[in-house]
Parts: structure tokens; C-alpha cells; sequence
């Protein structure tokens, strides 16, 4: 008796992800609309705003020093293990790590590579334009001041905007980007907001950054994740370039010509023949079929060597008679 194997949880979990569309329609690309312009435009005026506050040591410095002496991490001293494991969530490595496994497994069930590559352009736009303000600015951070008051600016620093802020911005708010429903989209931009507000919260307590420091890093990364969609058609590029470079590994590997994308089908025609050969095989198939209509084997009569569509040959006799002996040679 035959049964028929009993599926696993995961045998049913992979069944279902191989019903999903190659090229989920209901995705939309976001794209550089005038609302969104509009709202780039301001962040940067924002982070133009930060800078000079900073640059003229107006306020917004002598608000810095007055948290930096207030001394968060020795008033509230009892968290203070809980935010050194919170601020891990702003970290470079483990949060690209966790980011990254989740959207390639997003990647490999949509067949597609827009997620990764739109978290890989955003982490290097992060560290081009965070990193060069950093060590543009070189500001000093609150543990390594040299004068009360003042801004600590071009000292050799590398504080100014905050890293940890920023990747948080950038790494949990990609998660927001990419969603495929307005409901997903959401919710992650509020978890994102809040993630990314606490990580900049925990680095102020910890004494590790200015309360400036925290604000330009939520503008930078609130600018990248405005500024993505001026990327995407490099991303379609790039994943199309991924694809075609594999098609032609495969092709290569199985010994068959690779067909570039969007070319036509090539059509193999036969070779012209002679007419008087293909009259002539014509003729001769004709002539080798048996007369219509059939009949069973038992009924059907033998052909003669008269008839019979094979070469004649010399030594060989019809069916059924006595060949002639065989002269002997020889004493």
C-alpha cells in the first residue's frame, strides 16, 4: 500500500514561500514627488540650523554643557545597565547583521534584490556623508573638553553629528522604507522614530555625546532616508546587471549560449534541399509502405524478393525453398 509522505512544518513553510510572485506587484518604488522634495529641503535647512548654532557657540552649546554637567548616568544611575545594552541598537555591525538577515530573507521569497541593495546604498551614503562631517568638523566630545563654554569644534574630534543616532535612523528606518502596505509602513516609521529617539537618548546619558550631537545625527539620517528614492533607478540597474551576470554563469556552466534579456527568439530554420532528392525519398517511402488498409500480421501476405524493398542479394533465396547444395572444393 502506497502512502503518501507526511509533510513537515518546514516542508509546508518553503511549499508556500514557492508560490510567491517573482515580481510582487503590489510593491511601489517611492519616488522623488514634490512632498517629499519639500520635506528634504527642510531637514537640510535643519541641519544648516544645527551647524551654525553650533559654529556661533550660541544656546543650543550652552544647553550642551548644562546636560554635560547635570550628569544623567550618575542621577539615574540605576539604568544604567539597561542602556548599555539599549545603545547596541545604534551600533554599525550587529544592527546591519540583524537588519540584513531579515531583508534577505525577503530578497530570496520576492525573488528579487532591491532589498539588500537599497540597505547597502543607504549604509554607504551613511558613512560617506556622516563620516566626512565627522572629520570635517572635528569636534570634541563632552569627556575629552578642553575649555568650559565653548563649542570644541575643529579639535580633531569625530563626534559631530552622532554615528550611533544616525545608524539608527538609517538601519531601522530602511525597515519602514521597504514595506509593501501603508499599514507595515506605519508601524515601522513609529518603531524606527522611537528606536532611533531612545539610542540617541541612551549615548546623551552615557556622557558619550552632545545633546547637539544627537539632533544633527537624527537629521543626517532622516536626509538619507529622504534622499533614497533619487537612487532607486541605480537599483534597478544594478540588480538587472546582478541577474543578467548570473543568467550567464549558468549558461556557461551548462554549456548553452546565453540569451541577453529582451532579445528575440532565435528561430532555426532548415537548410534548403534539392527538390529531386526530397521527390525521390518521397517516392521511395511510398513505395517501401505497406497497402492500406492494415490488416493483422497473421493475415498478411509475404512479400517476395520481387517486391521487397531491400537490396537484392546474391546468395540469398525465398522463404520456404531448398537452396541448392554447395559445390565442395577441394581433394
Amino acid at each position: 500500500m502506497r502512502t503518501e509522505p507526511k509533510l513537515t512544518r518546514l516542508d509546508r513553510v518553503f511549499a508556500r514561500l514557492d508560490r510567491e510572485p517573482e515580481r510582487p506587484a503590489h510593491i511601489d518604488v517611492p519616488k522623488m514627488s514634490r512632498h517629499r522634495i519639500v520635506l528634504f529641503a527642510a531637514t537640510l535647512a535643519f541641519y544648516g540650523a544645527i551647524v551654525w548654532a553650533v559654529v556661533i557657540t550660541s544656546w543650543l552649546v550652552r544647553l550642551d554643557w548644562q546636560v554635560m554637567f547635570f550628569r544623567p548616568y550618575q542621577q539615574w544611575s540605576e539604568i544604567h545597565w539597561f542602556v548599555d545594552y539599549y545603545v547596541v541598537l545604534g551600533q554599525r555591525g550587529p544592527t546591519a547583521v540583524m537588519v540584513a538577515a531579515w531583508l534577505g530573507w525577503r530578497s530570496w521569497r520576492q525573488h528579487t534584490l532591491r532589498p539588500l541593495l537599497a540597505l547597502g546604498v543607504s549604509l554607504l551614503l551613511l558613512n560617506i556623508t556622516v563620516g566626512a562631517a565627522k572629520y570635517g568638523m572635528g569636534r570634541l566630545g563632552p569627556h575629552y573638553a578642553t575649555s568650559i563654554g565653548s563649542n570644541e569644534m575643529w579639535l580633531g574630534g569625530d563626534i559631530f553629528p552622532s554615528g550611533h543616532t544616525a545608524n539608527a535612523v538609517v538601519t531601522w528606518g530602511i525597515l519602514a522604507y521597504l514595506a509593501s502596505t501603508a499599514r507595515a509602513q506605519r508601524w515601522l516609521s513609529a518603531v524606527s522614530a522611537v528606536t532611533s529617539l531612545g539610542v540617541g537618548m541612551a549615548t546623551v546619558y552615557l556622557g558619550t555625546h552632545w545633546l547637539s550631537d544627537v539632533l544633527l545625527g537624527w537629521t543626517a539620517g532622516l536626509l538619507i532616508l529622504l534622499g533614497l528614492p533619487w537612487f532607486e533607478p541605480l537599483i534597478a540597474r544594478a540588480e538587472d546587471a546582478i541577474f543578467d551576470l548570473r543568467d550567464r554563469l549558468r549558461a556557461r556552466r551548462r554549456g548553452t549560449p546565453a540569451v541577453p534579456a529582451g532579445a528575440p527568439p532565435v528561430v532555426v530554420t532548415p537548410l534548403p534541399a534539392d527538390r529531386d532528392d526530397v521527390a525521390a525519398r518521397s517516392s521511395r517511402a511510398t513505395a517501401c509502405l505497406a497497402p492500406g488498409p492494415h490488416t493483422v500480421r497473421s493475415e498478411r501476405v509475404p512479400i517476395t524478393p520481387a517486391g521487397s524493398c531491400r537490396t537484392p542479394h546474391a546468395e540469398r533465396h525465398p522463404r520456404g525453398s531448398t537452396p541448392s547444395a554447395r559445390p565442395l572444393t577441394g581433394g
